[in-house]
């Protein structure tokens, strides 16, 4: 699935239109595919009411051929409210009034008891009023109208709460349910680059969209509003050069099952690569613990841990899967000389993880420095505390190796950049490209939604957003995931997008195990990655 801009988006619907379908054949495909997509969500039968807003650009063309296509394909009720009269040359339009249906302007439902009866009786919504090219803060008719929408919907919920306190029990029916959402190209009233949203965007159960994804869909608030996302084509080929020249994309479940590494039956721990993990300090013993076992889950063959000899003692007690490296310390810390233990050792390994719970002693900031100096170091994952450190080095980017992979929250990133979080969430998309190429490494955005930036420009995006990656210790379980796909062979980029993929899945399974969201912690979390991997195989 590709990611593109509205100025992108524009320019594959003109070379299109140039060399493969006209503008009219994309709006036919774009309605039929949100009618075929409608009705496989919905059981639509003669008793269902279905109320489409037809804004006054192409989106509501869209909405045109979508409804006719349902007329003919199913025996729903269908009521079309027309934000302005369209042009009677308007062949869409036309067709509308040929198969019969229920029209009704806005401009004639002055008190707009029409549209409330619309809203309050209707089993669907399909919002076809503002397309791609809406901004925020609506202005005019069209955000009277949504908002007339959300006034009603809030009246309608709070009818329906009331009338259920006289119900015993048992799943009411009728109207007291609230209708389903379905948002064409995009829920109108949101910045399809930015993910800014108008107050009165009508939040959406499932969007369908045309062609690609928006980097608004991914972005907050915009991407409360989207609800699913679907995707269709429309019958743009792929290798339409400027649909080709999009690096933008989502990581979905597909994508991740191509990048899984192979498992021969006749393999031995050596085929799987070997991981060290250097972490740890008297004050985050379980990052250790947490990283490596994450290492193992993913796949490695084997994994050291290289920490103080006092946390080796501690965590040994409750690992007893990876093999270890003591390092030598400063009043608990990790000591400067460290950094010559390791490289001793860490020529035969296949990746190596330094940051989770480091601290950040003046000591560790040595023995960093000292190890990133050392120019004899495996592919490299830097996370928590070794960002820390190093944001406090100008030019710190010049003493990585290549294709190192970091993966910074907002906060870190801002340590890094020298700038802010609340100006990295701003712009998440664009931040994480131009760092990713200034630095020339893999940066892993993480947060809701997860980013992934090459230095080449590339940026691929993860499809979750859940509140049960919010608690300490599941930042280790990515790093550790990460480091543990890198030693077996993938490269920089496919290991953090299906380490990112992988984590974000197990934080989804390991809420519906324990049964809330809430409860979740990074050890459930740990637990689910044989399930999310497992996943992954199925396809």
């Amino acid at each position: 699935m590709k990611v593109a801009t509205v100025r992108q988006l524009r320019a594959i619907e003109a070379a299109a239109d140039r060399s493969v379908m006209s503008y009219e054949r994309m709006m036919q495909n774009a309605g039929a595919a949100a009618s075929a997509l409608l009705q496989r969500h919905c059981a639509i039968d003669s008793a269902t009411n279905i109320t489409i807003l037809i804004g006054k650009g192409n989106n509501g063309g869209d909405g045109l051929v979508m409804a006719c296509d349902l007329a003919r394909s199913t025996d729903a009720a269908i009521r079309l409210y027309l934000l302005e009269q369209r042009d009677l040359s308007d062949k869409n339009y036309q067709a509308a009034l040929n198969e019969g249906l229920s029209l009704t302007l806005a401009a004639e439902d002055r008190d707009g008891e029409t549209l409330a009866r619309f809203i309050m009786d209707a089993d669907i919504i399909v919002d076809a009023v503002l397309g791609i090219g809406g901004r925020p803060p609506l202005r005019g008719e069209a955000g009277k109208l949504l908002e007339m929408v959300n006034e009603r919907l809030r009246r309608r919920a709070a009818d329906a709460a009331m009338r259920c306190q006289f119900i015993a029990s048992g799943d009411h029916a009728g109207k007291e349910r609230r209708p389903i959402i379905f948002a064409v190209d995009c829920p109108s009233g949101i910045d399809c680059d930015t993910g800014e949203a108008d107050e009165n965007v009508i939040a959406a159960d499932t969007t369908i969209s045309f062609i690609a994804g928006k980097p608004g869909f991914f972005t907050f608030p915009a991407a409360s509003r989207v609800g699913d996302l679907e995707i269709a084509t429309i019958g743009i080929p792929d290798n339409l050069p400027e649909l080709d020249e999009v690096k933008a994309t989502v990581v979905d479940k597909r994508s991740a099952s191509s990048l899984l590494p192979a498992r021969p039956l006749d393999s031995h721990k050596g085929s799987f690569g070997k991981a060290m993990v250097a972490a740890g300090s008297p004050n985050y013993i379980g990052a250790i613990a947490l990283a490596a076992e994450s290492a193992y889950r993913a796949g490695a063959g084997l994994v050291t841990i290289a920490a103080t000899r006092r946390l080796c003692e501690i965590v040994a007690s409750n690992l007893r899967e990876p093999t270890w490296l003591p390092l030598p310390e400063v009043d608990g810390a990790i000591a400067e000389r460290a950094s010559e233990t390791i490289v001793q050792d860490v020529a035969d390994y296949d990746a190596l993880l330094v940051g989770c719970g480091l601290g950040t002693a003046e000591s560790t900031r040595q023995f960093l420095r000292r190890l990133l100096a050392s120019g004899s170091l495996p592919p490299l994952v830097l996370d928590a505390d070794a960002l820390n450190l190093l944001s406090q080095d100008a030019g710190w980017w010049a003493s990585l190796p290549p294709d190192t992979i970091i993966t910074p929250h907002p906060g870190e990133l801002a340590r890094l950049s020298g700038s802010s979080a609340r100006e990295i969430n701003a712009d998440r998309w664009t931040v994480a490209r131009q760092c990713a190429e200034a630095w020339s490494v893999v940066l892993v955005l993480k947060g809701a939604h997860t980013l992934v930036a090459a230095p080449d420009g590339r940026v691929s995006v993860l499809p979750f957003k859940t509140d049960a990656l919010s608690t300490a210790g599941t930042g280790d379980v990515l790093a550790g995931l990460i480091a543990g796909l890198r030693a077996q062979g993938l490269d920089a980029f496919d290991s953090a997008c299906l380490g990112a993929y992988t984590h974000a899945s197990a934080g989804v399974i390991a809420a519906d195990i324990v049964g809330s969201s809430r409860s979740a912690i990074a050890g459930d979390l740990l637990s689910s990655v044989g399930r999310a991997f497992a996943a992954l195989e199925t396809l």
